[in-house]
């Protein structure tokens, strides 16, 4: 269901709109309804996005390496005399 909307604009943005929608063949009103329509759906897809980053950031991730076994075999320095 569509509903009407007041948007309240300097008249030289009016008219510059006027102008641009023309150009493009299409109305100011569908200009605008489908400029918010795209922003909208861009916000949607960056939440869904976000989303899953974090979830992955939740995992741990194999990244090699040994772990130590206690304090000090991770400060023992002999191999390095």
């Amino acid at each position: 269901m569509k509903q009407n909307i007041t948007l309240a604009l300097e008249r030289r943005i009016i008219k510059a709109a006027k102008v641009f929608a023309a150009r493009q063949g299409t109305s100011v009103s569908a200009l605008l309804a489908d400029e918010l329509h795209n922003k909208i759906e861009r916000q949607r897809q960056y939440d869904q996005f976000k989303q899953v980053a974090l979830a992955l950031l939740e995992q741990s991730f194999p990244l090699g390496g040994q772990g130590a076994k206690d304090r000090d075999s991770l400060h023992d320095r002999s191999a390095l005399r």
